[in-house]
C-alpha cells in the first residue's frame, strides 16, 4: 500500500502533544489537536455568559495548552505562519473527525486504562489502514494492542519521541506483535526523511532502550556520588562538554527535566526489571530520597542539585547543593590534571583515551561510570536489540551525546578496556570476547566511506543501515581529499561535485578559509561540475575572525584591514560569479561572514535548524563581507510598483541593524537571508550534504551559466538617508540607542542607500562593495567598537545579538 500523511490527529495537548502537534505542523502537515472537555464552569466563565455547551468552554483545556507551548523558548515552530496548519478541538465533539486522517498518535497521560479508553474512541472513527500509534515511554505495546480489532493491531505501534520533539532527533519505533512490517519500514523512512529523526527500531522491552540505557547510566553515576564522596559541581564538570555531552550535563540536565520525572522512570524500571544484573542499581541513592521528601524537584520548585538566589547587590547567583549537608553554597572551581590535558584535545576520541588514562578523580571517575555502562550495554543485546548501532544512534539523538556507548568504547580500544573493566568488577558480555578472539578488534569500521558494525550473530562486519544516503565527511576525508591547508580540507564527493569543509574553530573564517574557498573553486571550474560548501561540524560557520580585526585596529594597520576585507569582499564575489553552481549546506550557528556566503551561493540547502543572522551590528561594525552590499540589492529587487520604498529600506534596515537571528531556516527566508527560489530544506541534518550535492547536480544538468555581475541596482541616496537618519535620531533621543550605536546606524543606511546620492540612482555592486569596505573600516578604528570586540574575545563567545 503506497501511504503519505497528509493529515494527523494527536490526541492529547499536554507539554509533548502540543508539541509534537507543532512539529508536524513545522513540516507542512495539516493537524488535529483533541484533548477532553472541561468538567466545570467557572464563575469569571458564566459571568461572561459562556455556557457548557460553548465551543470556546469546550476546546478550553487543548486552546491553552497550545498557546502555553506557542510561548515557550526554545520555540516548538519555525514560523508562526505554520499555526494555520493547526486545528483544535475535543475528543466529545470532534474524535470524528479523524476519520479523515492519515495517522493517528496518542499522547496521553501515562496510564494504560486511560489509553484503552481512547482506543475504544479511535476504533470508532478512525478509517481502516489509517495508522495508529502511541508516545508512550515504557508501557508495553502489546498490552495496549489487546482487545482491539485485526486491523487495529496490524497498524499499530509505539512511536516514541524525545521532548522537545523539535529539538531532540530520537524516534524510536516500537511494533507490536502483530503491526504490518511494511507500517514499520514506512515508519522509519518517513520519521528519518519528514520528521528529521534519527529513528531507532526498538523492541517491547521496558523503556524501549534510549531510557534503558540512559537511566542505567544517570542511576549508576547517582550511585558513584556517593561511593567517590563526588560534588554537584564535579560531576557536571566531568560530564559535559569535556565528555561530549551537553552544557547541562548531568545535574543541571535533571534540573531542567525534573529529578521527580527521573525518579518515575527509575522506579519503574526498578519495579519491572527485577532480573536485571543492575537491579539494585535503579533503587534511588540516600541524598535524593532526602530530595524527594524535600521536592527539590530543580526548576518545577525553584531548587534541585542548584538553586539561582539574589545577592544582597540585586545581582542573579546560581548555587550549588552540598549533598552531605544539604545546604546551598556558591559553586566551586573544579581543577583537574585530566580535565586540563582534555582541554588540548580537539578530537573527542582521542580526548576519550586522554580521560581513560587519567590519573587523578576525573580518570577515575570515567573510569569507573564508562567500564560500568560497557557492562551494561554488551549486556543488553540481544534483549534490547539484535545491533549494537542502534543503541549508540539512540543515546546519541535521544540523551545529546557525541558518542555512544560502543563508539566510545572503540576510541578508548575494546580490548585494553576489558582488562582495565576486570579491575574496576566489571565483565563484558560473552560475545564481546568472542569478537575479539575471532579477530575482530572494534565494533565499527569504515569501508568505502561506509560506516561497518559488527553483527553478532553472523560475526561479521555489516554496512550500517540507511547510511548509503548520507555523506558522512569523516568516513571518505582520508581517501577523498584533494586539497587541505591548516583551516580547509577540498573533498572529492563524487559525481563532478567537489565540498570545502572549514574545519577551524567554530569553523570561522580567516585567511585560510579564503584560501580554500579560492583554491576549491579554482579546482571545480577546472575539471567538476559543481561546489558544496559544507561541514559535519556542530556549526556551519560563527563567522569572520574578529581577533585578527581587533589585532590589526589596535595596531593602526588599516592597510591590512583593508587587504583582508578586500579578499574576503573578492571570495565572496567570486563564490557568486564562478563559473559552477556552488551551493552551501548551512546548519546551527551561520552568522556574519558564514551568513554572507549563504547571501553570495547559488542556492543553499539550509538544515531546519539554521540559526542565520549579519550580527556584526552586535560588536560595533556593519557586515563587511558583502552583506551590505547584497543587502542593498535585495532591497532594489524586492521593489515592486506601487510600493514604498522606504519600506522595504525599512524592514531590511532594521534585519541587520537589530542584528536579527533566525530561529529557524524557515525564518532565514522571512528576514530576507535566504530567499524563496533560492533554498531548500532538509529536516535530517544528517542527509544535508547529500541533498546539498544533489542540488548542484541538479543545477549543473539545468545548464548552468556563470552569472553576469550587476549595475543595475536603484538607491535611494539622500532620499532613503533621510528617514534612517530620522528613525536613529528617534531612538537615541527616546534612549533606546546609544550615541555609538546611532552613528552605526546612520552608516549602515549609508551604505544601503547608496552614499551621499542626490537621486535615486542606479549603481554597481563594486560600487556598493567600495562603500561598505570604507564604512567598515571607518568603525574600526571607532573606540568603542574595539572595546565591544574585546569584550566578545575575551568571553570566548560566538558573535551573536
Amino acid at each position: 500500500m503506497k501511504r503519505s500523511i497528509r493529515k494527523v490527529a494527536v490526541l492529547g495537548s499536554g507539554i509533548m502533544g502540543s508539541r509534537i502537534a507543532c512539529h508536524f505542523a513545522n513540516i507542512g502537515a495539516e493537524v488535529l489537536l483533541l484533548d477532553i472537555v472541561p468538567k466545570e464552569i467557572t464563575e469569571e466563565e458564566q459571568a461572561k455568559g459562556i455556557t457548557l455547551d460553548n465551543k470556546t468552554f469546550r476546546n478550553k483545556i487543548v486552546n491553552a495548552a497550545l498557546e502555553n507551548t506557542i510561548k515557550s523558548n526554545p520555540s516548538a515552530i519555525y514560523s508562526k505562519k505554520v499555526l494555520s496548519n493547526i486545528t483544535t478541538g475535543n475528543f466529545e465533539d470532534n474524535m470524528k473527525d479523524i476519520a479523515s486522517c492519515d495517522w493517528v498518535i496518542e499522547v496521553v497521560v501515562e496510564r494504560l486504562d486511560i489509553k484503552k479508553q481512547i482506543y475504544d474512541q479511535v476504533e470508532k472513527f478512525r478509517t481502516p489502514g489509517t495508522l495508529v500509534s502511541s508516545n508512550t515511554s515504557g508501557i508495553p505495546i502489546h498490552l495496549m494492542a489487546e482487545g482491539r480489532s485485526e486491523d487495529f493491531r496490524a497498524h499499530f505501534c509505539g512511536t516514541h519521541f524525545f521532548n522537545p520533539p523539535r529539538y531532540l532527533r530520537l524516534l524510536e519505533i516500537i511494533p507490536g506483535p502483530e503491526t504490518k512490517p511494511g507500517l514499520i519500514d514506512f515508519l522509519m523512512h518517513y520519521g528519518d526523511k519528514f520528521l528529521g529523526k534519527t529513528t531507532v527500531l526498538c523492541k517491547d522491552t521496558p523503556a524501549f532502550i534510549a531510557n534503558r540505557v540512559g537511566v542505567y547510566s544517570i542511576m549508576a553515576l547517582l550511585h558513584l556520588v556517593e561511593k567517590m564522596d563526588l560534588t554537584v559541581e564535579e560531576v557536571d564538570k566531568y560530564t559535559g562538554p569535556a565528555l561530549g555531552r551537553p552544557k547541562s550535563a548531568t545535574f543541571r540536565t535533571t534540573d531542567v527535566v525534573g529529578l521527580d520525572t527521573m525518579i518515575n522512570v527509575a522506579g519503574g524500571l526498578y519495579n519491572n526489571l527485577p532480573d536485571d544484573k543492575a537491579h539494585e542499581l535503579f533503587e534511588l541513592p540516600g541524598y535524593v530520597k532526602k530530595m524527594q521528601e524535600n521536592k527539590w524537584f530543580g526548576d518545577k520548585t525553584k531548587q534541585g542539585f542548584y538553586k539561582k538566589v539574589k545577592g544582597e547587590d540585586g545581582k542573579s547567583e546560581i548555587l550549588a547543593l552540598d549533598l552531605k549537608t544539604f545546604e546551598y553554597k556558591p559553586q566551586q572551581k573544579i581543577k583537574s590534571a585530566t580535565l586540563d590535558a582534555t582541554k588540548l584535545v580537539e578530537d573527542l576520541r582521542e580526548r576519550m583515551k586522554v580521560f581513560a588514562k587519567g590519573t587523578d578523580k576525573a580518570g577515575d571517575f570515567f573510569r569507573s561510570s564508562f567500564f560500568g555502562l560497557f557492562e551494561y550495554v554488551s549486556d543488553r543485546i540481544p534483549e534490547i536489540s539484535d545491533e549494537l548501532y542502534r543503541i549508540d544512534d539512540a543515546m546519541r539523538a535521544g540523551f545529546g551525546w557525541e558518542l555512544g556507548p560502543f563508539e566510545v568504547w572503540d576510541a578508548i580500544g575494546v580490548k585494553e578496556s576489558i582488562e582495565g573493566m576486570e579491575k574496576y568488577g566489571h565483565h563484558a558480555a560473552s560475545w564481546v570476547h568472542e569478537m575479539l578472539a575471532g579477530g575482530n578488534a572494534s565494533f565499527y569500521k569504515v569501508e568505502n566511506g561506509r560506516k561497518h558494525y559488527y553483527d553478532i550473530p553472523s560475526k561479521s562486519y555489516k554496512a550500517v543501515p540507511g547510511t548509503d544516503e548520507f555523506i558522512i565527511l569523516d568516513n571518505i576525508r582520508e581517501s577523498k581529499t584533494l586539497w587541505k591547508n591548516s583551516g580547509t580540507s577540498v573533498i572529492d564527493l563524487g559525481d563532478g561535485i567537489l565540498n570545502l569543509e572549514i574545519h577551524t574553530k567554530m569553523n570561522t573564517i580567516g585567511g585560510e578559509v579564503i584560501q580554500g574557498l579560492n583554491k576549491a573553486i579554482e579546482l571545480a571550474e577546472k575539471d567538476y561540475r559543481g561546489l558544496v560548501i559544507g561541514n559535519d561540524g556542530a556549526n556551519f560557520s560563527a563567522g569572520a575572525n574578529i581577533g585578527m580585526i581587533f589585532m590589526a585596529a589596535v595596531e593602526q594597520d588599516w592597510d591590512e584591514i583593508n587587504i583582508a576585507i578586500r579578499m574576503f569582499q573578492n571570495a565572496m564575489m567570486r563564490v557568486r560569479y564562478s563559473a559552477i553552481p556552488v551551493v552551501a549546506a548551512a546548519h546551527n550557528l551561520t552568522l556574519g561572514g558564514g551568513c554572507e556566503l549563504c547571501l553570495h551561493a547559488d542556492h543553499v540547502q539550509t538544515s531546519a535548524e539554521t540559526y542565520m543572522g549579519l550580527v556584526e551590528f552586535g560588536v560595533g561594525l556593519i557586515p563587511g563581507g558583502g552583506g551590505s552590499k547584497e543587502f542593498a540589492l535585495r532591497i532594489s529587487d524586492e521593489f515592486k510598483e506601487g510600493q514604498i520604498e522606504q519600506m522595504t529600506l525599512r524592514d531590511r534596515f532594521l534585519t541587520i541593524g537589530m542584528a536579527k537571528v533566525s530561529t529557524s531556516g524557515v525564518e532565514a527566508c522571512e528576514l530576507g537571508y535566504l530567499q524563496k527560489d533560492k533554498y531548500s530544506i532538509t529536516m535530517n541534518r544528517s542527509r544535508l550534504i547529500s541533498d546539498a550535492k544533489e542540488k548542484a547536480i541538479e543545477l549543473a544538468d539545468a545548464g548552468y551559466t556563470k552569472p553576469v555581475q550587476r549595475k543595475d541596482i536603484r538607491v535611494l541616496g539622500k532620499q532613503g538617508m533621510g528617514i534612517v537618519y530620522a528613525g536613529a535620531n528617534s531612538m537615541f533621543a527616546g534612549n533606546f540607542i546609544s550615541e555609538h550605536d546611532k552613528k552605526i546606524s546612520e552608516k549602515l543606511g549609508y551604505v544601503l542607500c547608496g552614499g551621499d546620492l542626490s537621486a535615486p540612482t542606479l549603481v554597481s555592486e563594486q560600487y556598493l562593495l567600495d562603500l561598505e569596505r570604507e564604512v567598515f573600516l571607518s568603525l574600526c578604528g571607532e573606540k568603542k567598537t574595539l572595546e565591544r570586540i574585546q569584550s566578545i574575545l575575551t568571553k570566548g563567545k560566538p558573535l551573536r545579538n
